[in-house]
């Protein structure tokens, strides 16, 4: 295998990059000076030596644990489960929560053979029978794996002092009904509330 197609096949490999898209960048990246292409490889080569998971939530970070679980002024009663990193910084960043967070690493799918043990289910449990937890916030994707993984938290929670909440759902600001899927749109339905 050249080079080049070797960098696009790895290109190729991540979310959201598909093969022409790939060819697209590899192509760029060969256009532009060597010391760029150096400083992006320094840059892949370091944050993979760098990030690990925290030791306490599960998010990824440079120091141990990482800022969130080690700043004082942060909620520990509020645990927002996620199911990857990333979401962590996207509820960082669009909200003021001022809670902790627990990385599951995943999602439930049977069908890909992903099951609790595969995700930081035990881990979850452990912090909410360490009892600081008083609400823990389900907060996965509005998917069909996600919704069994919020049903699997809360089930697993079942007759522990804590409250099991889950992210609201509905019609986005902006949309228009007949664009709106089913799913969503029951949803929404199910939970409206008195117009105030």
């Amino acid at each position: 295998m050249s080079a080049i197609e070797a960098l696009i096949t790895e290109l190729a490999r991540l979310p959201g990059i598909g093969r022409k898209t790939a060819q697209r960048l590899a192509y760029h990246l060969l256009q532009q000076p060597v010391a760029q292409a150096e400083r992006l490889a320094d840059a892949l080569r370091r944050v993979s030596e760098a990030v690990r998971p925290c030791e306490v939530c599960g998010t990824l970070t440079e120091v141990q644990p990482c800022i969130i679980c080690s700043d004082p002024r942060r909620d520990a009663g509020l645990l927002c489960v996620v199911e990857d990193a990333s979401a962590v910084a996207v509820v960082e960043k669009a909200t003021g929560f001022r809670g902790r967070y627990h990385v599951l690493g995943g999602r439930l799918s049977p069908l890909e053979g992903i099951g609790p043990e595969a995700l930081r289910m035990d881990q979850l449990r452990q912090r909410v029978d360490q009892g600081e937890v008083r609400e823990v916030i389900l907060a996965t994707n509005p998917s069909m794996e996600g919704e069994v993984t919020a049903t699997f938290i809360q089930q697993m929670l079942v007759g522990r002092s804590v409250r099991v909440t889950r992210l609201a759902r509905g019609l986005p600001m902006g949309g228009e009904l007949e664009y709106i899927d089913g799913v969503t749109l029951a949803h929404a339905l199910s939970a409206r509330q008195e117009f105030r």
